[in-house]
C-alpha cells in the first residue's frame, strides 16, 4: 500500500464534510442499470457488489467494494460511463459527493490522489487475478484459486480456518470463474462434503487450507 492511514482519513473526510449520507438496503439500487451515477460514493460500512448483464441475462460479477473505498472509481476520474450496477450486499452506508467536487478537490491536492491509486492498483490486482484464475482446467480448481484470492481481501484467521466475512451466492462464484451456476454448486457441494470448505449465506470458511492449496499447486 502507497498511502498513509492518514491520507485515507484525509479522502474519507473529504466525502463526510462535502457529501450527503445515505442509507441503503441490502439488494437496494444504489446506481441503477442503464443510469447515469449521481455521484461518487465512499462506503462507512457495509458491502457493495458491482456487477453488469450478460447477454445470456446474467449477473456478471466485477468487484466488491468494502468500507474507506470509493465507487464508481472509473467514471469518478473519468467521467466515462461503463454501465456497472452497484447494488448493496448488506445494509450498507454511503457518503456521495459530487463528482466535479471530487475532481476539484483531488486536483487541490494531489495526496488525496495516493488511496485512489492504492485502490485502483487494487483492482487490477484482482481482476488479473480473475485472469490468472482461468489458466487452472478444472470448476474445482478455479474456485479453490477464487476463494484464497477473496481471503486474501476479506478473510479473517479462525481457530476453524479462514473465514471470508462475504455473503456470496453460487452464481455470483460462478461468474467470477466462468463456470455455470449448476456446476459451481455441484462442486460447492463436493468441498463441503469432503469437509474441506463451509458454504453459509453469510459467510465461507476454508477448513483445511493446506489440503486445498494441493488442488491449485
Amino acid at each position: 500500500m502507497l498511502s498513509t492511514l492518514k491520507q485515507t482519513a484525509e479522502l474519507v473526510e473529504l466525502f463526510k464534510s462535502a457529501g450527503k449520507k445515505q442509507i441503503y438496503n441490502k439488494n437496494e439500487f444504489i446506481i441503477s442499470p442503464n443510469s447515469i451515477p449521481n455521484g461518487v460514493f465512499c462506503i462507512e460500512e457495509g458491502l457493495v457488489k458491482a456487477y453488469d448483464i450478460t447477454k445470456y441475462n446474467e449477473e456478471n460479477l466485477l468487484i466488491i467494494r468494502k468500507p474507506d473505498e470509493i465507487f464508481p472509481l472509473i467514471w469518478g476520474l473519468t467521467g466515462q460511463e461503463r454501465q456497472v450496477i452497484y447494488q448493496p450486499l448488506i445494509k450498507t452506508v454511503t457518503w456521495r459527493l459530487d463528482r466535479q467536487v471530487f475532481i476539484n478537490s483531488i486536483t487541490n491536492k494531489p495526496s488525496l490522489m495516493t488511496p485512489l491509486l492504492d485502490m485502483t492498483v487494487e483492482m487490477y490486482r484482482l481482476h488479473s487475478e480473475r485472469i490468472l484464475n482461468l489458466e487452472y482446467r478444472t470448476v474445482r480448481e478455479r474456485i479453490i484459486s477464487y476463494l484464497f484470492t477473496m481471503s486474501r481481501r476479506f478473510g479473517q484467521e479462525t481457530k476453524d480456518g479462514i473465514k471470508i466475512d462475504l455473503p456470496l451466492r453460487h452464481q455470483d462464484i460462478a461468474s467470477s470463474i466462468n463456470s455455470s451456476r449448476e456446476t459451481t454448486s455441484r462442486e460447492i457441494a463436493a468441498l463441503t462434503k469432503k469437509e474441506l470448505i463451509e458454504h453459509k449465506r453469510s459467510y465461507i470458511l476454508l477448513k483445511k487450507v493446506v489440503e486445498l492449496h494441493k488442488y491449485i499447486s
